[in-house]
């Protein structure tokens, strides 16, 4: 969990997108893939960080849940069965690194931030610091990262993560989720495209 919005780490302006905008998830598809690498065989990890714990921490793993049983050419870490949080975070970043070679990670966590912010899902370049609701000194994650700002911050984060509205996040979650699927669709389209142009010029050198 995020605390403030300030926590990104990164120099642009994020991507905002409304959850109740009709076009949210294609929005979210598309600045997903402006953000992808271009080279095509680079692993793409999608780290849901959060806990099941607190309705306003459980979007990570709500979205790693909704995912995973659609995807199949990204790697995804954290659902409800298994989260993925302040204990297990650096754990989880050792086993990603073990497991692919020089992967792309995105990771995606809830936030807080101001009331007229609530409701926006931030999809940019740069890591993320999860941890500040714990005070825990956690690395950096992520090569872009999607957050979703479920409540206001400022006061008793904990007692408004316990009460913010689960509404909100599963129609969060949904959205994220969707737009990921059709990123992923299209970005394995392109991906296969390019080897199939590849393996073509190759055919010709050799004949």
């Amino acid at each position: 969990m995020n605390l403030k919005s300030r926590l990104f780490q990164s120099d642009n302006q994020p991507d905002r997108i409304y959850y109740e905008s009709d076009e949210a998830s294609q929005l979210l598809s598309e600045s997903l893939l402006k953000n992808l690498p271009r080279l095509y065989y680079k692993p793409i990890v999608i780290i849901c960080i959060g806990t099941d714990r607190s309705t306003g921490d459980c979007l990570g793993p709500l979205i790693g849940s909704s995912i995973k049983k659609e995807i199949a050419y990204f790697h995804v870490y954290g659902t409800l069965k298994d989260p993925v949080h302040a204990v297990n975070l650096e754990e989880t970043l050792e086993l990603i690194q073990e497991k692919h070679n020089n992967p792309f990670i995105i990771a995606i966590d809830a936030c807080l931030g101001r009331l007229k912010s609530v409701g926006y899902i931030q999809v940019d370049k740069g890591s993320i610091k999860p941890g500040a609701g714990v005070n825990k000194d956690l690395p950096a994650v992520g090569d872009m990262h999607i957050t979703g700002i479920v409540n206001i911050s400022g006061y008793m984060e904990f007692l408004v993560l316990q009460n913010t509205r689960l509404h909100l996040v599963m129609s969060m979650s949904e959205i994220i989720s969707q737009g990921i699927i059709e990123a992923e669709k299209a970005y394995t389209e392109k991906r296969l495209s390019v080897r199939s142009k590849w393996l073509d010029n190759q055919d010709s050198i050799i004949n």
